[in-house]
C-alpha cells in the first residue's frame, strides 16, 4: 500500500473491512478477532474515528511488541506494514479471513457493518465444530506422556527469543501448555502431543519424515526416518541431510568456511514450513524428502491453504496457518518469522548462493518444494533462450571442462561463422568464457555461479 492508497482508505471511512484506532487497545484486538472470523480486513493503527491521522510511536520496539502481543493473545500472524504522511506513522494491520475460529481473552468477535461484536452463543457452537484445527483436537492423553525436557528447551528458546511474556522456567508443565492453548479443561491438545511428548508416534504413526539418498528413481542409496515430537524430528532431519549433501571448506585469514551443496538456512526453512503448515487430519501419509545428485525433492501431505497461490510463494503474502498452535510455538521458539516471509527468504538464500530459485509446486494430495544444485539445467538454459545446439555445448563442456570453435562445429556439423556466433552469443549472455591468449588457444568455459559472501 502506498500514501495515495491509504488516504483514500481513510477517506472512505470504516466499514466492514476497514477499522481506524489510536493506540493497540482491547478493542483493537477484539478487531483483529473479528476481522478474521469474519471476511478478513485492514486495521490502521494511528488513525482516529473521524479519519484524522494522529500517528504512532516511531520506535522500532514499538512494532516488535505489537507484533509479539498479536501472536500471543491470538495466535494468528497478520501482515503488518507502516507508512509515513506528513511525518506522522500509520500502522496497517492486514488480517486475512482464518480457516479457524479465533478468540481473544476467551471470547469470539465477528463483524457486522462497521461495527465488532461478541459472537453469540448458538453461532459459535456452529462456528467452533465447524473450524477446529488438528492441533487443537482434545482427547484423553496423559500428562505423562509430556517430555518435560522439551518443554524446557522451548521456554528457554522462546524467552531467549524475547518473544513470550507471561511463562518462566518456574510454571509446571500443565500451566506452560495451557497458556500456550495446548491444554483445555485439563485435556491436552494433539498439538501438545506432538509438539512436546515423548513418542507421539504412539497415537500418531506416519506423523514423522523419511528422507532418502537416491541415485536414481530405481535407486536407493540410503533411507532414514526422523521420529519423536517435532522439535527432533527438525533437528534430526537436519542432521539426516548434512549428511546425504557434500561441504566443502573455504580457508579466509585463518577462519574456516563451510560451504555445503545448499544453504543451510533455506534447508531449514523448507523442513519448519514442511512441519508447520502439513495436513495432520491426512494421518496415513509422511514428510518426505528425497536426495538427488543434482536436487531434492520435499513432499509436503496437505495443499496450500486457502487464501495462497503459487505464485504468491515468491513475494511478501500473508500468513495463512493450518495448525496456528503449531506455528505459534515455533514462532515463540524464534524459529520462524510472522509475516508469510519463509518462501521468499529461502528464493534469497538460493540465489544467494549461486543456485537456482527454489520451484514450488501443488498436486493433487500435496505441496512441493525443488531445490536444484545445477544452474545449467536444461530447464535453466531454456528459460535463458538457448537453442538446442548451444544447450548441447553446455553439456559438452559441463562434461570436459571446455570446448573449442573446431570442436563445436564438429558437435553440431555447423559452419565456423555460425558456431563463431553461437559462442558469441553464449559468452553476451554470461554462460561461457573466452579464455585463451591466441586464436588457436581460444577456448570456452563455463561461468561458475556467483555467490554472495
Amino acid at each position: 500500500m502506498n500514501k495515495i492508497e491509504l488516504k483514500k482508505l481513510i477517506s472512505s471511512g470504516e466499514t466492514e473491512i476497514v477499522e481506524f484506532k489510536e493506540i493497540p487497545n482491547n478493542s483493537f484486538f477484539e478487531a483483529i478477532s473479528a476481522f478474521a472470523n469474519t471476511k478478513g480486513g485492514v486495521i490502521l493503527i494511528g488513525v482516529d474515528k473521524n479519519g484524522n491521522i494522529k500517528g504512532v510511536d516511531p520506535l522500532p520496539k514499538f512494532l516488535e511488541d505489537l507484533t509479539n502481543r498479536i501472536v500471543n493473545k491470538l495466535s494468528i500472524y497478520p501482515e503488518i506494514e507502516v507508512i509515513e504522511v506528513s511525518n506522522k506513522r500509520v500502522i496497517i494491520i492486514k488480517v486475512p479471513n482464518s480457516s479457524y475460529p479465533v478468540s481473544y481473552d476467551g471470547r469470539y468477535f465477528e463483524r457486522v457493518g462497521n461495527t465488532t461484536r461478541e459472537i453469540s452463543q448458538p453461532k459459535l457452537k456452529a462456528l467452533l465444530l465447524k473450524g477446529q484445527s488438528w492441533d487443537s483436537l482434545t482427547d484423553s492423553f496423559s500428562i505423562e506422556e509430556i517430555d518435560k525436557g522439551t518443554v524446557k528447551t522451548f521456554v528457554n528458546l522462546a524467552v531467549e527469543s524475547k518473544r513470550l511474556t507471561g511463562l518462566s522456567l518456574k510454571d509446571s508443565v500443565d500451566v506452560i501448555l495451557s497458556k500456550l492453548g495446548l491444554m483445555v479443561d485439563g485435556k491436552l491438545t494433539n498439538g501438545a502431543i506432538l509438539l512436546f511428548s515423548k513418542n507421539p508416534q504412539k497415537y500418531f504413526v506416519n506423523l514423522c519424515v523419511r528422507i532418502g539418498r537416491f541415485k536414481t528413481e530405481a535407486t536407493i542409496i540410503d533411507d532414514k526416518w526422523a521420529i519423536g515430537n517435532l522439535f527432533k524430528q527438525f533437528g534430526e532431519t537436519e542432521n539426516i541431510l548434512k549428511q546425504l549433501i557434500s561441504v566443502k571448506y573455504e580457508i579466509n585469514d585463518f577462519y574456516r568456511k563451510d560451504i555445503w551443496d545448499y544453504p543451510i538456512s533455506a534447508l531449514r526453512e523448507v523442513v519448519l514450513n514442511a512441519l508447520i503448515h502439513r495436513d495432520y487430519f491426512n494421518v496415513a501419509n509422511f514428510i518426505l524428502i528425497k536426495v538427488y545428485d543434482d536436487r531434492i525433492w520435499f513432499y509436503n501431505p496437505g495443499r496450500l491453504t486457502e487464501g495462497i497461490t503459487i505464485g504468491e510463494l515468491k513475494e511478501q503474502h500473508g500468513s495463512f496457518l493450518r495448525n496456528p498452535l503449531i506455528g505459534k510455538v515455533f514462532y515463540l521458539a524464534g524459529l520462524i518469522e510472522q509475516y508469510g516471509s519463509g518462501t521468499v527468504r529461502i528464493v534469497e538464500w538460493m540465489k544467494g548462493a549461486g543456485l537456482p530459485e527454489p520451484e514450488y509446486r501443488e498436486g493433487k494430495d500435496g505441496f512441493s518444494v525443488y531445490f536444484y544444485k545445477d544452474i545449467y539445467t536444461e530447464e535453466n538454459l531454456r528459460k535463458r533462450s538457448l537453442s538446442d545446439r548451444q544447450i548441447k555445448a553446455v553439456e559438452f563442456v559441463k562434461e570436459r571442462g571446455k570446448i573449442t570453435n573446431k570442436q563445436y562445429q564438429k558437435l553440431s556439423n555447423i559452419s565456423k561463422p555460425t558456431a563463431t556466433r553461437d559462442l558469441a552469443d553464449l559468452v553476451e549472455k554470461d554462460v561461457f568464457n573466452s579464455e585463451g591468449k591466441g586464436k588457436r588457444d581460444i577456448h570456452y568455459t563455463l561461468i561458475k555461479p556467483k555467490m554472495s559472501r
